[in-house]
């Protein structure tokens, strides 16, 4: 997706995010509506939004870091946006950004951190006066949010038993599944919490899925499986806020295939290595890296040849060109981050969407 951001970024008073937004997508995600329920501390509860974005409006809302004030602050809410839609007030605290606790983090990662999730944001904020009421207590803010409402992505392979676990589901009804997980099975090995809900299939919804289509699908798949499942703690935290779980904010670390970050710094002969553009397996271009060298800074951060790269400097290329790719890595002279994944890893995550 397109992300553009206005100037100011590197700014140290203040970050602004400006995101592409189509209005087809997330229209039916409702509106997150909560009392402002204030204790006598005078701290109310952390709310969630929900947002989801295409390429042809913003997500409406910019983030300041701001002199004399404290935290992450949701700023410039766009008159009849996404934000606005939704709910974020002008003054909100941003503390959590798809499950990950931000409010301590330095500004310009946090900014990143949105970015470079994509089309699809799970944010976590707190009223200007609650924050500034829970600061002024010393409050612990990360112990006011669950400690986890992440969604989990499984990759399972079967062994002769079978996938290890089983599935449940009302009479007549389609799209609900509950899965009991077998001790020391492939399931459990695979991170699948017991007692999880079922709500994607090998990148697929299974909300139109009879227990007869589903239990087709399994076997179709073969000896392996990729579940997108959620414990019933984070199927219930979603459900009593209205929020949609999708795969954008699932945990990844339980998957076989992991991205990596490779934090170069610039040697006398380069940082040793060429970025070729070429078709991926889903058809899409991608920009891959080559021809590595020997003993300099590329090889030593464990760059392989036929990397793809997914992001430089903590902001996606998704959407970028060849020469605005290069024109990123080298906008900064001596170093550069880049966030890498190999071909097995790229093939398995266009798979499972």
């Amino acid at each position: 997706a397109a992300m553009k951001q206005t100037k100011g970024l590197d700014g140290d008073k203040k970050s602004i995010i400006k995101f592409e937004f189509n209005p087809k997508d997330g229209i039916d995600n409702p509106a997150l509506s909560l009392t402002e329920d204030t204790g006598v501390d005078g701290v109310g509860e952390p709310r969630f939004y929900f947002l989801s974005k295409g390429s042809t409006e913003t997500f409406g809302f910019c983030l300041h870091e701001e002199l004399g004030c404290h935290g992450h602050i949701i700023r410039q809410i766009e008159l009849g946006g996404l934000a606005q839609r939704r709910g974020l007030q002008d003054g909100d605290r941003l503390l959590q950004v798809n499950g990950y606790f931000v409010d301590h983090m330095d500004h310009h990662r946090v900014v990143q951190k949105i970015k470079a999730s994509g089309n699809q944001v799970l944010l976590a904020v707190l009223d200007s006066s609650s924050y500034e009421a829970a600061k002024a207590l010393g409050k612990d803010l990360s112990q006011m949010l669950p400690a986890d409402i992440r969604p989990r992505l499984c990759h399972i392979t079967r062994d002769k038993s079978g996938f290890g676990f089983s599935v449940s589901s009302p009479e007549g009804v389609k799209g609900i599944f509950q899965l009991s997980v077998w001790q020391d099975g492939p399931a459990e090995r695979a991170g699948v919490p017991p007692g999880s809900w079922l709500l994607e299939l090998n990148g697929a919804s299974v909300k139109s899925y009879s227990q007869t289509q589903l239990a087709r699908k399994l076997k179709q798949s073969g000896n392996k499986v990729t579940l997108l499942v959620a414990s019933s703690a984070v199927e219930e935290f979603y459900r009593l806020r209205g929020l949609r779980i999708t795969a954008a904010l699932a945990d990844t670390s339980w998957l076989p295939f992991k991205v990596r970050e490779l934090h170069m710094v610039k040697g006398p002969a380069g940082y040793g290595f060429l970025l070729k553009e070429d078709d991926c397996s889903s058809g899409a271009t991608g920009q891959f890296l080559w021809d590595i060298d020997v003993g300099l800074p590329a090889e030593q951060a464990g760059m392989k040849e036929g990397d793809r790269l997914l992001a430089v400097n903590g902001e996606s290329i998704e959407g970028l060109d060849h020469q605005q790719t290069v024109l990123r890595i080298r906008a900064h002279d001596d170093q550069v981050t880049l966030l890498v994944i190999d071909p097995a890893g790229d093939e398995f995550y266009q798979s499972v969407g």
